[in-house]
């Protein structure tokens, strides 16, 4: 889960804790409105302990390194890395590239790319 979703369900999950007392400070509750504000109570600390056991890194890559590659060569439109080529939206671990190799490109369209390329 990541860190931002965490915290909209952690600030809801507390909200919903907490609210769940004004319920019968208000008036004398009757056994339905003691019975959801119990649900409520409930779902609010479910969802809180739900959020903090969730690892923030679950749904992201795990971080890698590239080192030491050889030389890549692009020609006649073609696309070539020594580095790293993934898209943005495969997640958010950390990527380390060292000591790439010659990224060439010859010719209409072509691309090459030595270090990391979101595309």
């Amino acid at each position: 889960m990541s860190r931002g979703r965490k915290i909209t369900v952690v600030v809801v999950a507390v909200v919903l804790t907490a609210s769940t007392p004004f319920f019968w400070l208000l008036d004398n509750p009757d056994t339905g409105q003691l019975v959801a504000a119990s649900v409520q109570g409930a779902t609010g600390v479910a969802a809180l302990v739900w959020a903090l056991l969730q690892s923030s890194t679950s749904h992201s890559q795990r971080g890698f390194v590239v080192a030491d590659t050889g030389r890549a060569e692009a020609t006649g439109g073609g696309r070539a890395s020594s580095g790293v080529r993934r898209p943005r939206e495969a997640g958010n671990g950390s990527i380390r590239v060292e000591r790439t190799g010659d990224a060439t490109s010859d010719g209409t369209g072509s691309n090459a790319n030595s270090g990391i390329d979101f595309s």
